[in-house]
């Protein structure tokens, strides 16, 4: 892991656990970047201090939420990719990111979202997050549609990836 990439994590690292947040996992191994998973039972606090305070009772589609802080290289992408059981909402922690979106498979336009910028994706909505000039920092809270079987990390359908996956 590059010393930048190590330092980003320790300092996102460092805020969350500043914030009272209770970190359940985190992966610093993607090849774009990689996440922190928040406890559930935190989601309205996570949305007091990252979604400007916005009610968790009004995303609530399947009735959970899980919170998550997603930090993306520069020049990286995620995957071009869209969920079967969840829909997201994003918000531009630090750094300038952007966004594709498209209900089809062909990739729409670049978005850049700066700092306190928010996004909503729709479930089956494709979506790709991109890595700019710096380090982007989003957070985001899966809204789960299905409340028997909720969304996890194997509810990416990858439609095009630049890491082979």
């Amino acid at each position: 892991m590059s010393d930048q990439k190590k330092e980003i994590f320790e300092g996102v690292a460092q805020r969350l656990k500043i914030e009272g947040f209770n970190v359940v996992s985190y992966d610093d191994t993607r090849p774009w970047g990689g996440f922190f998973v928040i406890d559930e039972a935190q989601a309205q606090q996570f949305a007091d201090v990252y979604f400007n305070g916005l009610n968790v009772e009004d995303l609530k589609i399947g009735g959970k939420l899980s919170p998550k802080i997603l930090v993306v290289g520069p020049e990286k992408r995620l995957s071009w990719q869209y969920h079967h059981r969840r829909a997201e909402i994003w918000q531009v922690v630090s750094g300038t990111v952007g966004v594709k979106t498209s209900d089809t498979d062909e990739e729409g336009e670049i978005q850049k979202l700066a700092p306190g910028n928010t996004i909503k994706l729709n479930q089956g909505e494709r979506h790709r997050l991109i890595g700019l000039e710096d380090w982007g920092i989003v957070s985001e809270i899966w809204q789960h549609t299905d409340p028997e079987h909720p969304s996890d990390e194997s509810d990416i359908v990858r439609v095009q990836d630049d890491f082979g996956r």
